[in-house]
């Protein structure tokens, strides 16, 4: 049994199921630091959690159980479902199994660690990569060392939601005096693996089963670096996985794309921030992936489907080449505005300036398809400073592109810790409410704290995510110059219905079927939400493999189909 048992636990019910990567880097690294590990991963037991849960302590009692908060809610902001009510439920049932303390992580949780520390009532938290923080909390429980001692760790402690200094950090060269209250815009590099290979299996017991979840239409996520070091206004992940980038051994990387293409997982996706925002090492990998093709004929890389998330910038013909070379089929790059001075205060370099411009997509959208690669590009609407022309005139260009796909969003979910979110709660000061300010259940005009003005991390972070009366209330933001009623921009809960209807009203009805646009239902055959849209539930059921989007374009006989086969009811039943 080694130093003792960890158990890593997916409470995400949403479907279509996505592999929790995360548990197999963590497993990779407990197992390495002699712990047993085991996973129970409620995807595929939305019904019967319950049972599984209980037979599972009945015969086991690990030391310490994680769990992964892979996201908060669906973050689109017409349809605002949180998720972390059925995970308080789910730690509830775990909490009455079993005494072993419970820890708490990934990029959803990492977006407001401290009030989700306070809001489930579990002992620990991780903000940012786990692998290291959790073995050394692991050590800690086993030794008897205190928890005190493990850095980066969020701890519940009767004084409140505290976190253990992290080693000292270096910002821009300079040292920093102290860490910031909520651990907000550090450098955690330091608790990534950047030299091992995580071990990924398909059909072991209690481990994630990475074979299943692609037979039911979810790809594989490689992970080649950790953190960003951009500032894009509306991103939660340079402040939750960290402001400098961590690359992986490009070894190590390609090894267990190798695993994984040998288990029979052969479309695969990036899960960095963006692929190509350290194109060096993006390209390095590719050469890598290329060089074991050609070596071994019979390698399984030979039969690899590379799916990668990029920017527009920097993007040349070198790595369009490389990437088609490698096996990439498509590339989705989240292009998000074509005006200028929007782009300029909202993608920017953590020096503040822009690193694109509207060329740069439409060259990525040529080399793409010169080399035989698909790609979907996106809009996001909503920003400050949006208007109905300025919406025109982006749907416009963007539909020019003609590429495979173009997916227009509207509105943006806002976080605690990104800039947006930050100036909002500035603007607000605690006393007045910001224009624009919309949740589907608010009751009151919005009106956020800066940190400064709160108790600590878990109140500011809550007011994002809670009203005051603990009801959930997830804060979002449209620009008040869009096409709305006064009395649709001065109601909290108003529903920005004009903005839908103009955007559906921009684009052509002989061009429906290469976009995505957004809708009030929400979870249509025509949203692009993710969470248990029909659409995307059928490719899985009917064994369709690759980005959903690769799709999209046959998604009405699709969706036909899979009623007529049984695998999705009526849409919209």
């Amino acid at each position: 049994m080694g130093r003792g048992l960890v158990l890593l636990v997916n409470p995400n019910k949403v479907h279509p199921p996505i592999a929790p990567y995360a548990l197999d880097v963590l497993t990779t690294s407990l197992e390495a630091a002699d712990f047993e590990v085991e996973v129970v991963d409620l995807t595929f037991h939305r019904e019967d959690w319950k049972s599984c849960l209980s037979d599972y302590f009945g015969a086991r009692s690990p030391v310490l159980v994680g769990v992964t908060i892979r996201n908060t809610d669906t973050v689109y902001a017409f349809e605002q479902r949180p998720f972390v009510g059925e995970h308080k439920e789910i730690i509830t049932e775990i909490r009455r199994l079993t005494d072993a303390p419970i820890v708490g992580g990934g990029i959803g949780f990492s977006s407001m660690p401290f009030a989700l520390v306070d809001y489930f009532g579990i002992d620990f938290g991780v903000k940012g990569p786990g692998e290291e923080i959790i073995c050394d909390l692991a050590d800690a429980l086993v030794t008897g060392r205190g928890t005190d001692t493990v850095s980066g760790l969020i701890r519940n402690t009767p004084e409140g939601v505290t976190r253990v200094p992290p080693p000292a950090l270096t910002l821009s060269g300079r040292r920093t005096a102290a860490a910031l209250p909520a651990g907000q815009f550090e450098d955690r590099t330091w608790q990534v693996d950047r030299s091992g290979t995580y071990v990924r299996r398909s059909g072991a017991p209690h481990k994630v089963d990475n074979l299943l979840y692609y037979q039911r239409g979810g790809l594989a996520g490689i992970l080649t670096k950790n953190g960003c070091t951009y500032r894009c206004s509306h991103c939660v992940e340079p402040d939750a996985k960290g402001i400098r980038t961590g690359r992986r051994d490009v070894a190590a990387v390609v090894d267990e794309m190798q695993s994984l293409a040998a288990q029979g997982i052969l479309d695969q996706h990036t899960t960095d921030s963006e692929f190509n925002l350290s194109i060096s090492h993006a390209k390095n990998l590719l050469r890598e992936i290329v060089r074991r093709k050609h070596a071994d004929p019979g390698n399984p890389l030979n039969e690899l489907r590379l799916w990668v998330y990029c920017q527009p910038s920097p993007f040349d013909e070198e790595f369009a080449g490389l990437l088609a070379a490698a096996g990439c089929r498509g590339v989705n790059v989240g292009s998000d505005h074509v005006r200028a001075e929007m782009l300029s205060g909202w993608k920017i370099t953590e020096k503040g300036t822009t690193y694109y411009t509207f060329a740069d997509t439409e060259r990525l959208v040529r080399l793409c398809h010169a080399n035989g690669m698909l790609t979907m590009v996106e809009a996001l609407f909503g920003m400050p400073g949006e208007t109905p022309q300025s919406m025109r005139e982006c749907v416009d260009a963007f539909m020019a592109l003609d590429a495979t796909v173009t997916g227009f969003s509207l509105g943006l979910r806002l976080f605690p810790h990104t800039p947006l979110g930050i100036a909002m709660a500035e603007r607000c000061d605690g006393v007045r409410t910001v224009a624009g300010l919309q949740s589907n259940t608010a009751t009151e005009p919005i009106v956020l704290k800066p940190l400064s003005k709160c108790s600590g991390p878990v109140e500011y972070e809550r007011q994002f995510m809670f009203d005051e009366s603990g009801n959930f209330r997830l804060v979002c933001y449209f620009s008040p110059d869009l096409l709305e009623d006064t009395d649709t921009v001065t109601d909290p809960s108003g529903r920005w219905s004009r903005s839908v209807d103009l955007l559906w009203e921009l684009v052509d009805p002989s061009d429906y079927h290469r976009v995505m646009l957004p809708t009030l239902a929400g979870s249509s055959e025509h949203d692009n939400n993710y969470a248990d849209n029909p659409f995307l539930t059928s490719l899985g059921g009917l064994g369709y493999t690759g980005a959903f989007w690769a799709h999209w374009r046959d998604r009405e006989a699709i969706l036909r189909r899979a009623q007529d086969v049984g695998v999705v009811g009526s849409v919209g039943a």
